[in-house]
């Protein structure tokens, strides 16, 4: 009798290309991937390949290889693909040219561009094996490379930003049930905001900081609370024990500073939003394309990192509950974001939550309604922010009957 085995026993064409190509990337220095992947595409039989990443405020779309020109976000076929995260096909001077997104989980890293001269059911799905594999690749070795990030800025930054950006998770995370989403300007000056978002188990944690003043020392008060917030998290801390790590290790090494901040936690698999406010804005709930009034309002705390906190021991923070209902969104914000002015023209709250929902009735992903939502706050206050405008869009789409 056959032993169904005995049959697989060479690799398929393009498990072996998938491998050189993992093989050489892991292998070569961060500046030398383009051509590598260039290589690659020819022996898959796609003719050329570009690889593009976003710049930091996702605005262009900036080429690996210096003989490549940038590509506008807003008005390119390319963009299109990075927008919707969906592939494009076009005709660039007589040439088939298909885009497509790198994506790393929820993240958008920027796009493929690949000449393959026709296109067949067999080239796509290399055009998805190599998108995917140079996904994993850019994700692995942006960690250590400053190549990565030096391609995506473009201008210099300031010292105390570069601090939090050093703190920074991915703009989006999530699977199928979850998204958090994360965007904060402006890119190259921040002072004080950060946000922050993690999935454990069945749990996504998820905040925003606001620290007093817009300089080194606003900077230096963030990072702290985020290490703190994230050393307890990791520890298996909940929440009243985080923000109270925060509360200790600020007023001891740092007591002329404080922060305000939400910190919470969804569960997933029950959609119960827990939460601490400590004296910032109100998080928002939107259902049904409206928000829920004062849903998630709650009596007011003081910010962290105060002195007086600690002086009545064995205190801790109130925690508040919420069940989320299929396709909520929770939305926490700085007060920068409703504060951005033009002259007398506040961008305020109804326009703020407008903007939101009418891009979520459009179809619009979290991290795309951000990015979009972003660029007219920077639009409305003629690019000039005086104060950090974080923001933070959560959703929750269980994809199992809900009870």
């Amino acid at each position: 009798m056959t032993d169904e085995r005995d049959h697989v026993t060479e690799p398929w064409p393009d498990e072996r290309l998938l491998e050189g190509l993992l093989a050489e990337a892991h292998a070569s220095v961060p500046y030398r991937l383009p051509g590598v992947v260039n290589r690659c595409a020819r022996a898959m039989g796609l003719g050329s390949a570009t690889t593009y990443l976003v710049d930091l405020q996702q605005q262009v779309l900036v080429p690996l290889d210096d003989q490549d020109a940038w590509l506008p976000v807003d008005d390119s076929s390319a963009g299109w693909a990075y927008r919707t995260v969906s592939v494009r096909v076009e005709e660039d001077q007589n040439e088939l040219v298909v885009w497509v997104p790198l994506i790393d989980g929820a993240e958008r890293l920027g796009v493929l561009g690949v000449r393959p001269g026709t296109m067949d059911a067999v080239r796509l799905r290399r055009c998805h094996l190599l998108a995917h594999a140079l996904a994993l690749v850019i994700t692995s070795k942006r960690t250590y490379s400053d190549w990565f990030v030096s391609r995506t800025r473009t201008k210099n930054m300031h010292t105390h930003t570069e601090m939090l950006r050093a703190f920074l998770p991915p703009r989006s995370i999530g699977t199928t049930s979850v998204t958090s989403a994360g965007v904060l300007e402006p890119a190259y000056e921040l002072g004080g905001d950060a946000f922050d978002h993690s999935l454990t188990r069945n749990i996504l944690h998820a905040g925003i900081l606001d620290s007093m003043g817009h300089n080194l020392a606003s900077g230096l008060t963030t990072a702290v609370a985020l290490a703190c917030w994230r050393n307890a998290r990791r520890s298996g801390a909940d929440l009243p024990e985080m923000v109270g790590t925060v509360d200790q290790e600020l007023a001891r090494w740092l007591p002329e500073q404080f922060c305000t901040g939400v910190v919470c936690q969804l569960n997933t698999d029950t959609g119960v939003l827990r939460w601490c406010n400590c004296g910032h804005p109100a998080p928002l709930l939107i259902r049904d394309q409206r928000v829920v009034d004062k849903a998630l309002e709650r009596p007011p705390q003081p910010p962290m990192g105060l002195d007086s906190l600690l002086s009545t021991p064995g205190t801790a923070r109130p925690v508040h509950e919420q069940t989320l209902e299929p396709g909520d969104r929770v939305l926490l914000y700085t007060d920068g974001v409703t504060e951005a002015r033009r002259g007398s023209d506040e961008f305020g709250l109804g326009r703020f939550t407008d903007f939101i929902i009418r891009s979520a009735t459009a179809g619009q992903r979290p991290a795309e309604i951000l990015r979009l939502l972003m660029h007219d706050i920077r639009a409305h206050h003629h690019d000039e922010l005086t104060d950090d405008a974080t923001i933070v869009l959560i959703e929750w789409k269980p994809q199992t009957p809900f009870h």
